[in-house]
């Protein structure tokens, strides 16, 4: 099980501090870097994984239902918490919700349970990222309109994936291939940008960035654990609702709130000692799903 979980991990962090090494002694446009994958190479692997008929979408439902149940469970469970502990909901709730599933989750589940645990990992993240374009913006601005949503190709992917796959409608394998060779790239670029992200942020505000790295992780599980027990999920998809439930907060909240000019230096704290503390968080996480995965059912 060590094994696993160093050969789950080693990776992960290896690009990920490739790509701070290299942000360290460069400056590059990395902006542009995460524009192109996100526009281009995450919409392709999120259309093929989504259009190809032999992942049939109705076995994943439950997940889907149990990954939006954590995101939007982990808001109402830590509202209280942020108002009791005098904490700014706007800076501290949505990176309690929102969480790495794409730069640290897809790879990280990937490598943990394999190419088979791919769809499910694209499933959580497309919720993930549905849920931050719409409830977490709604959040940061009520005006925020469905339409910018709509815009985003990812959405777009998303959509014409589940229309493809519902439809039945014959993809030739060459053209997926392409689009999986192409979608294949930006699992490798999330980790080498968070890598390099994770460089413009500091520790100004430790104290909140200490108790994030408890809570989100915290929060997630305490939702997740009963799902497991209580929904017919598989036992891989269930190793993955437990991945996804533990992950820290994204980086993309970080440059949200810089968007929003809501405390973007708090934010990158709770970003960043989020994600240190999932060097703790993780391999527990790991060896726990491991457990269940391989467990009689």
């Amino acid at each position: 099980m060590i094994g696993n979980i160093l050969g789950t991990l080693l990776p992960v962090f290896l690009i990920a501090g490739a790509g701070a090494a290299y942000g360290r002694f460069r400056t590059p446009d990395i902006r542009s870097l995460n524009t192109l994958n996100m526009e281009l190479f995450v919409p392709l692997l999120v259309f093929a994984v989504l259009a190809d008929r032999q992942a049939p979408l109705a076995d994943y439902a439950w997940l889907a239902g149990a990954a939006i149940a954590v995101v939007l469970g982990s808001g109402v469970l830590l509202w209280p918490v942020a108002r009791w502990l005098g904490l700014d909901i706007k800076t501290f709730l949505p990176p309690m919700m929102f969480n790495n599933s794409g730069n640290m989750g897809v790879p990280l589940l990937v490598l943990a349970f394999g190419e088979e645990a791919l769809p499910a990992a694209v499933v959580v993240f497309i919720v993930e990222m549905l849920l931050h374009f719409s409830v977490g913006l709604y959040m940061l601005n009520p005006r925020t309109s469905l339409w910018h949503l709509l815009r985003m190709p990812i959405v777009a992917a998303s959509l014409a994936g589940l229309a493809v796959n519902v439809s039945g409608l014959p993809l030739p394998e060459w053209l997926l291939e392409a689009m999986n060779m192409l979608g294949g790239v930006c699992i490798p670029l999330m980790l080498f940008a968070l890598g390099v992200r994770l460089l413009d942020v500091d520790f100004s505000d430790w104290r909140t960035g200490l108790l994030g790295a408890l809570l989100c992780p915290l929060s997630g599980l305490v939702i997740a654990l009963p799902l497991i027990v209580l929904l017919p999920l598989n036992s891989l998809q269930a190793a993955v609702l437990l991945v996804f439930g533990a992950l820290p907060p994204a980086v993309l909240n970080y440059l949200v709130a810089e968007q929003y000019r809501l405390s973007p230096h708090k934010v990158a704290s709770i970003v960043l000692i989020g994600n240190l503390g999932s060097l703790v968080v993780m391999p527990l996480t790991l060896a726990a799903a491991f457990i269940w995965l391989h467990a009689p059912q």
